[in-house]
């Protein structure tokens, strides 16, 4: 029998899920190359260890940028390697449904099904984010029913608006929780004179960054190199700094949303405001995006129950029945 998979090919995490067994694997979509001989050291979890910690000819890298693949070869060599890690040996008969951002291009889409069939895919499908995320938070996706679910990831934001198994309105945008991470890399070496690391970055969002104040505010220490000197140093970073620096990004996702409810039919308009919108995606994890949302669109908004594996749940949803699903899936796919 053959087994299928469904991937969320992620910016910041991959995810895999198989038929009858849930999530089989969930591992950041980072990769760790010997330049000279182009040898694959690790991928996953240990590369992403290695990331701004490697000797000169050692370069950990995550091959999808903003959503898009950036190389290739390395993406389908990261493929081929966690499908081995998720305990598939031979692909000879698996078909695969692979989660891919509304806003790649026909030739990028063409690429993420080529690489999962090099990689020993028997077929590979491709089916969009927010559709997916709108099938994993258990929304009517087949119904006459206005959905509307607000995707943040890693590299892109995406916002869809849901009926009788289509999109009837969507925006995207290639800004997500990496902007963020720069962005506040930025902020802390135009304002302190210190220069920090993406892994540095990301652990200051999560644990003081928000999009909204929030009650018992704390400070953070952050340890970087002085960008004059060289010389280490630390210094100490509150919730408002961070908040500064990251509300370009959350101007523009909350823009997007606006943007693409305003868009919706009168009708569905009507559907949202009566069950919401729903929240999902890594980057939805911000303390306080929700409220932001639900401010700016003065409709509720919902974090679903597990924001990160919610798109590859519904991707996996759809794999007993494929056939069916079909019409869901990426129009180049069809």
């Amino acid at each position: 029998m053959a087994r299928d998979l469904a991937i969320d090919l992620g910016t910041a995490n991959t995810l895999v899920y198989a038929r009858g067994r849930g999530i089989v694997l969930n591992q950041p979509t980072v990769i760790a190359l010997n330049t000279r001989t182009r040898e694959v050291l690790a991928v996953g979890d240990e590369a992403w260890q290695m990331i701004g910690r490697t000797p000169g000819y050692i370069v950990a890298v995550r091959p999808l940028r903003e959503g898009a693949i950036t190389d290739f070869d390395i993406t389908e060599r990261m493929i081929r390697l966690l499908l081995r890690r998720a305990g598939v040996s031979r692909l000879g008969r698996t078909r695969v449904l692979i989660c891919v951002p509304s806003a790649i291009t026909s030739v990028e889409r063409r690429a993420v099904r080529d690489a999962a069939r090099r990689a020993g895919a028997a077929s590979a499908h491709l089916i969009e984010q927010p559709m997916a995320a709108a099938i994993g938070a258990g929304l009517p996706v087949q119904e006459p029913v206005g959905s509307m679910v607000v995707d943040v990831g890693g590299g892109t934001t995406e916002t869809a608006v849901i009926s009788l198994g289509g999109l009837v309105a969507s925006r995207a945008v290639r800004c997500g929780g990496f902007d963020m991470d720069a962005a506040i890399q930025a902020y802390v070496r135009a304002e302190h004179g210190i220069a920090i690391g993406e892994r540095t970055g990301e652990e200051l969002k999560l644990a003081i960054g928000s999009a909204l104040p929030y009650a018992n505010e704390v400070k953070a220490e952050v340890r970087g190199r002085l960008v004059a000197t060289g010389m280490p140093k630390t210094v100490v970073l509150a919730p408002a700094e961070v908040r500064s620096a990251i509300k370009e990004q959350v101007d523009l996702i909350v823009a997007t949303t606006v943007d693409c409810l305003a868009s919706a039919p009168p009708e569905l308009a009507h559907d949202i405001i009566t069950q919401g919108i729903h929240l999902v995606g890594g980057g939805a994890m911000l303390r306080g995006l929700a409220n932001r949302l639900a401010d700016e669109t003065e409709v509720a908004v919902h974090l679903v129950p597990t924001p990160l594996e919610c798109v590859v749940n519904g991707a996996g949803l759809c794999l007993p029945s494929l056939d069916r699903h079909r019409p869901a899936f990426a129009a180049s796919d069809a």
